[in-house]
């Protein structure tokens, strides 16, 4: 993610929001769609009274979503960086990849659960749903598209200006709409039937690595990623190096405050099992590397958060343990739900350099 579109998007959640984030009410013969509440979970902080979906306006945000044609050479959809079968993150690349075969800075995070979120992004640089795909589709090392493209393509294609009507009355294809479209596509992207859930709800039993991990988690790791979104949404400094080419000051970038220096969100861990890399710049290929890092002491650097500056203790047994819990977290419902996938009859965009992707 670019700072500059960061900051672009920053200026417009503080001076267009009371405009727009307007009220949408359900409207036209529309089919409401209920937000899933998973049991015990708090109240999402998405304000729905502003933007209800509808199964109408959630069609046509999934098929924004897909379309490469919102970034400038038609082959960046959204869905390229955000892949179903990795909980919506990047996969294997460390870094995501961008058009004019760009690298970004950033390994994109895993879209899930987003209705309890208050900020987006890596260093939280937007700070609400409605405007977060503005940062990427401006953003000239990912999608680099401008806006009044995007919105010529859509008006020119006939579909589009159909499905506009249907999930809001009328052709008329503008940013707000497209913004509060795709936001009710990804509002119903909701992570809560890992096995960990399962067991929750009494459905499943934990084997013994398992239960034995869960133990260690609740000692070790909790305290930063506590149930059931398994983060607490901070920003943290865990010690990591930084990188002399990215110069990501992360937090820093947003707040211009030196001691939100190298702090980035903590990652949910649900479905950390299928969304390697890991880091915000995907520098860790795989857990053993994470958990490597943790064993280490990060005493060098000034600013690591006092729960990790000594390093965590883990033990190989631990680990092991460990791991297990942390694949308990994969909610398989998700990654295989077609709901999420390729509207039909819609081709997949293709990169122009697939070796590289």
């Amino acid at each position: 993610m670019r700072g500059a579109a960061v900051i672009l998007v920053l200026i417009m959640a503080t001076g267009m929001a009371s405009s727009f984030i307007a009220r949408n009410k359900p409207r036209y013969g529309t089919t409401p769609m209920a937000m899933p509440i998973p049991k015990g979970w708090p109240q999402p902080v998405y304000n729905f009274r502003e933007n209800q979906p509808t199964r109408e306006g959630f069609e046509l945000g999934r098929r924004l979503f897909y379309d490469g044609r919102l970034s400038k050479d038609g082959n960046f959809p959204c869905a390229g960086c955000h892949q179903q079968f990795a909980a919506f993150a990047t996969f294997d690349h460390s870094l995501s990849h961008g058009v004019d075969n760009q690298l970004t800075t950033r390994n994109a995070p895993a879209l899930f659960n987003l209705a309890w979120q208050k900020e987006f992004m890596h260093d939280g640089g937007v700070n609400h749903l409605d405007l977060q795909p503005l940062a990427p589709l401006t953003a000239s090392n990912e999608m680099g598209e401008t806006i009044s493209n995007v919105l010529q393509k859509l008006r020119a294609d006939k579909q589009y200006r159909r499905m506009f009507r249907a999930a809001f009355g009328d052709t008329l294809i503008n940013t707000q709409r497209m913004m509060k479209a795709l936001s009710q596509f990804m509002l119903m992207m909701v992570s809560a039937d890992s096995k960990y859930d399962k067991v929750k709800r009494g459905e499943a039993a934990f084997t013994l690595a398992e239960n034995l991990g869960q133990q260690i988690f609740n000692r070790k790791c909790a305290s930063c990623h506590p149930p059931p979104f398994f983060t607490d949404f901070s920003y943290r400094n865990i010690g990591l190096e930084p990188d002399g080419t990215l110069a990501d000051s992360g937090r820093m970038r947003i707040t211009l405050d030196k001691r939100d220096a190298y702090k980035f969100r903590v990652p949910s861990l649900r479905n950390v099992k299928v969304t390697a890399p890991y880091g915000h710049d995907g520098r860790f290929f795989s857990l053993a590397d994470v958990f490597s890092h943790y064993r280490q002491q990060h005493t060098t650097m000034p600013g690591v958060d006092s729960l990790v500056k000594n390093g965590i203790p883990l033990s190989n047994f631990e680990i092991g343990q460990l791991t297990a819990f942390l694949f308990a977290l994969t909610d398989s419902t998700l990654l295989s739900d077609k709901r999420f996938g390729l509207p039909p009859g819609m081709k997949e965009a293709q990169f122009p350099d697939p070796q590289n992707h």
